[in-house]
């Protein structure tokens, strides 16, 4: 289950980055410069752009430290446990060949 959960957040990741792009095209080439109320919405849709922007680098961020911690664990317990990742790699060898031999 927390597979859907990191796919879906994935998926939401790359279409906030599509919606900040998109924002920040609309924001170069529309409205009147002179106009008051363009002013205003423009400073205060760049402010949400920037503040979207940071919480993306956070989240990247988070990600990365966790799959780089997740590799250092796996690494710490393949080092203590040889054999028992001998025999995990095994059985999953075994159970991956009986699947693709199915026909």
């Amino acid at each position: 289950m927390a597979r859907n959960t990191d796919a879906d957040q994935t998926t939401l990741d790359d279409d906030l980055r599509m919606l900040t792009d998109t924002l920040e095209e609309v924001l170069q080439y529309s409205g009147d410069r002179a106009d008051q109320a363009y002013v205003d919405i423009k400073a205060h849709a760049e402010q949400a752009l920037s503040e979207v922007k940071s919480r993306l680098a956070d989240t990247t961020e988070s990600y990365y430290a966790r799959a780089k911690d997740a590799v250092y664990r796996t690494d710490d317990y393949v080092r203590e446990n040889p054999w028992h990742s001998v025999g995990i790699g095994a059985t999953l060898g075994l159970v991956l060949g009986l699947l693709l031999a199915r026909k």
